[in-house]
């Protein structure tokens, strides 16, 4: 599993994802975060910028974790089966260790 966190200073999580363009990746292995990497996007590669009918680098994950984000953002993710969801938790590891213990195992 893939889970992408918006992270513009690279330290917390974004509270607007519609122009954010890092993103901490965090592999996910057996409810345990195995990677992280941080995708660094061109501003015409942020949701706010980029056809919602495109190809995305955010088309890989499974989740998102964002600060906040308009209904337009949440139906573009649903339709591509990305389950987004908004967060107060401000750190994006622990938002991914959150998010970990609240979902139900697949």
């Amino acid at each position: 599993m893939k889970i992408a966190v918006t992270s513009q200073n690279r330290k917390s999580v974004t509270a607007h994802a519609g122009r954010c363009r890092n993103f901490w990746i965090f592999d996910v292995e057996d409810e345990k975060i195995t990677g992280k990497q941080l995708l660094e996007l061109p501003k015409e590669q942020s949701f706010h910028e980029a056809p919602s009918q495109d190809d995305h680098p955010l088309d890989v994950v499974d989740v998102l974790l964002v600060g906040g984000m308009g209904s337009g953002l949440a139906s573009r993710m649903a339709r591509k089966g990305i389950t987004a969801l908004v967060i107060s938790e401000t750190d994006p590891e622990a938002a991914v260790l959150e998010y970990l213990r609240s979902s139900p195992t697949p």
